[in-house]
């Protein structure tokens, strides 16, 4: 059975879905593996890294997709992509249904092809090892701070001297999934007087733990599902989270936006009205643009400057890290297929009792 992955479109995406470490790895369950020429040169990574371990290096995409009975991928394959795919072969990456659902239904409709979306993966403990969301998230929520310290034109830690004392500046964290207990965290390393708030009670503890002082909006439903997501708000909710984002805005510099619901557009949680509280010189980074915005006057790859507030609307954020975050996909990758393949048979065995297999297996046409 051969394991293949292409290059990304480069202008889109820069991480890879298969690493030398991975490639063998791969290797050593019995498979074969294949490359397309310079499938990480971008990264620093050379085809001669790949081929001392094993892995075989083809000459165009074309030959890779076409021999490939797993196709390792980061994004939905491209028309182009699709048309040369092996029929009844298995493609497994990031997939984004809801976005891409007219390429999924191509795919499954006219090559017969199974496909895993890693997304869907069940919050389980058997599934941690190969949670993309996780991992990818854990590193935007870094980077995002990181970024705001870089926009912010004033120092983030408390100083003290001999000219007065520089007061430490204060960061809203909307949203305390993974990405924004990783800009807590980071925050809080970088001397910032951190704050947060989200729909699931369940995460009070956590942002404490962190350092952080949770938000609380007075509710008597439960915002959690029984996969461990935030699930949409009521219109009573909504009322009373404004009201308290109003004096929260009023005090703070930066505002890290992460609030996401599975499958449907972003929540709009910051209205103009909300964002304009804030001080001329504040921030706000909203991680959650691309999927339609948290904040008002957010824009995906753009900078919109409103009073004096700088808007920030983050873009293929992991194109900011790609080694790293190339490194722990292509570890979730592989932790997936070790779980899918058995040795024994020298085969995929997509067994639907499994629930990880069974949840991230897309079975239906969209």
């Amino acid at each position: 059975m051969i394991v293949g992955s292409i290059r990304e479109n480069l202008t889109l995406e820069k991480r890879v879905s298969l690493t030398p470490e991975t490639g063998k790895n791969l290797i050593g369950l019995g498979l074969k593996v294949c490359i397309e020429k310079d499938y990480a040169s971008h990264l620093g990574v050379k085809d001669s890294q790949y081929k001392e371990i094993g892995v075989e290096i083809k000459s165009s995409s074309k030959e890779v997709l076409e021999k490939s009975n797993l196709l390792l991928k980061v994004n939905c394959p491209s028309e182009n992509e699709i048309s040369i795919l092996k029929e009844n072969s298995i493609l497994i990456g990031m997939f984004n249904p809801s976005k891409n659902r007219d390429q999924i239904n191509k795919i499954m409709n006219d090559k017969k092809i199974k496909i895993f979306s890693l997304e869907m993966l069940p919050r389980i403990t058997r599934a941690q090892s190969m949670d993309v969301l996780s991992s990818q998230s854990n590193l935007a929520g870094y980077r995002a701070v990181v970024d705001c310290v870089a926009q912010f034109e004033k120092a983030v830690p408390m100083m003290m001297t001999a000219a007065g004392t520089v007061p430490a500046a204060k960061v809203l964290v909307i949203g305390a999934g993974v990405a924004g207990l990783q800009a807590i965290a980071t925050a809080k390393r970088l001397g910032a007087i951190v704050s947060a708030t989200d729909v699931r009670a369940a995460s009070k503890e956590q942002v404490e733990s962190l350092g952080g002082k949770f938000l609380t909006v007075e509710q008597s439903e439960d915002m959690e599902t029984a996969g461990g997501y935030a699930k949409e708000t009521s219109e009573d909710y909504k009322k009373k989270q404004a009201e308290m984002m109003k004096e929260a805005l009023k005090k703070n510099d930066i505002v890290i936006c992460t609030a996401l619901i599975p499958g449907k557009p972003a929540p709009r949680i910051l209205t103009e009205d909300l964002v304009k509280l804030m001080k001329p010189g504040s921030i706000v980074y909203d991680l959650a643009a691309e999927n339609g915005g948290n904040s008002a006057f957010s824009e995906a790859g753009k900078i919109n400057i409103v009073d004096g507030i700088k808007v920030i609307g983050v873009k293929s954020l992991m194109n900011n890290l790609p080694l790293t975050a190339s490194n722990l996909y292509a570890k979730n990758l592989f932790s997936f297929i070790r779980n899918l393949y058995s040795k024994e048979k020298k085969d995929f065995n997509i067994n639907l009792e499994d629930e990880i297999i069974e949840k991230s297996l897309i079975k239906k046409e969209l």
